[in-house]
C-alpha cells in the first residue's frame, strides 16, 4: 500500500508536486493551500487532522523565512515551526532548510531536502536558469561579453558558471579552497581568491552571489562600478548590505526561491523523484 501525504504550506512547486502524487496513485491530503484552486477538494479542515491522517508530510523549502513560521504562501494561515512540531511526533517530515532543533527531535524522522546531493544539484539548474533570466531582463545589455563575477562555487555557483561561459559572458568565479580555484581555473573560467576581491570588484557588470553571509559590505560596494547589477541568490541573511547598496543607487536584487517562480513544474519533478528515491530506502 502506497504512503498516505500531507502536503503543508509550500509554492507552487507543492501545488504541482500535488497533482504529481495524485496521478501516481498517492492519497493526499493539504493544508494551508487554500489560495491553490486546483486542490479544492483536498483540503484538511486542521493541522491536526492533515498530519494524523497522513504517514509522510511535506512542507516548504525552504521550511521558513525568518525561523519561525513556516512558508506560506498560498495560504493566509499563519503557522509556527512550534506549532508544527508539536504535532509531527511519529511522523516522516520533509522539507528543505529544517531548524536544528526540529531536526534534533527523537520523535521525528526528518529529510531536508536542501541536505539530499541528488536534489540540491538538480534544483541548482532551475536556479541558475532563474537567476540568468532575471539578468537578462535587469541588464541593459548582453550577457554575452559582459564581465560576470560568480561569488561562492558550490554547486549553483557551478552551475551557472557553465550556463554563463555557454552564452559568451567573461566568466570570473570567486573561491577560497585551492581545490575550487584550480577547479575553476579548468574549466576555463577566471579565478579569484576571496583575498584578491576588492582588487577586481570595479571590473565587473553583473555578480551573482551565493554565499549566505554578507560578503558585500560597505567597504566592497564602495568599489563597484555605478552600473552594476547584484544578484543576490543566497539564503538569509543574504551576502549583501542591502540597506548601503539601496543607498547608493546599486540594482540588487535579492532572487529567492527560484525554482518554485522559474520552473515551477520542474522543480516539483526534483521534488517528486527525490521523495520516491527516499521512499525505497525506507
Amino acid at each position: 500500500m502506497k504512503n498516505k501525504f500531507a502536503i503543508i504550506g509550500g509554492d507552487m512547486r507543492l501545488v504541482n508536486l500535488v497533482k504529481m502524487l495524485q496521478k501516481d496513485g498517492y492519497s493526499i491530503c493539504t493544508y494551508a493551500l487554500e489560495k491553490a484552486e486546483e486542490l479544492k477538494g483536498l483540503e484538511c479542515n486542521s493541522l491536526q487532522e492533515a498530519i494524523a491522517s497522513s504517514e509522510i508530510i511535506m512542507s516548504s523549502i525552504p521550511l521558513s523565512k525568518d525561523g519561525n513560521y513556516v512558508n506560506t504562501p498560498l495560504s493566509s494561515e499563519s503557522l509556527t515551526i512550534k506549532e508544527l512540531q508539536q504535532n509531527l511526533k511519529g511522523k516522516k517530515f520533509m522539507a528543505g532548510k529544517i531548524p536544528e532543533n526540529l531536526k534534533n527531535d527523537k520523535e521525528i524522522e526528518t529529510y531536508d531536502f536542501l541536505e539530499i546531493e541528488e536534489y540540491a544539484i538538480l534544483n541548482a539548474i532551475a536556479t541558475a536558469e532563474g537567476a540568468i533570466q532575471i539578468a537578462m531582463e535587469e541588464y541593459p545589455k548582453t550577457l554575452s561579453g559582459s564581465n560576470i563575477l560568480v561569488m561562492g562555487f558550490g554547486r549553483i555557483g557551478k552551475v551557472i558558471s557553465k550556463m554563463l561561459q555557454g552564452i559568451g559572458a567573461k566568466v570570473f568565479c570567486e573561491a577560497r579552497k585551492n581545490e575550487d580555484l584550480a577547479y575553476i581555473k579548468a574549466y576555463g573560467y577566471t579565478p579569484i581568491h576571496l583575498n584578491e576581491l576588492e582588487q577586481t570588484l570595479s571590473q565587473f557588470d553583473i555578480i551573482f552571489n551565493n554565499i549566505p553571509v554578507q560578503i558585500l559590505d560597505k567597504k566592497r560596494l564602495d568599489l563597484l562600478k555605478k552600473e552594476v547589477l547584484l544578484i543576490d541568490l543566497a539564503s538569509s541573511p543574504g551576502g549583501v548590505d542591502f540597506e548601503y547598496a539601496k543607498a547608493k543607487n546599486i540594482k540588487t536584487i535579492w532572487a529567492l526561491a527560484l525554482p518554485g517562480k522559474c520552473a515551477p513544474i520542474s522543480a516539483a519533478e526534483y521534488i517528486r523523484d527525490t521523495i520516491y528515491s527516499i521512499e525505497r530506502k525506507m
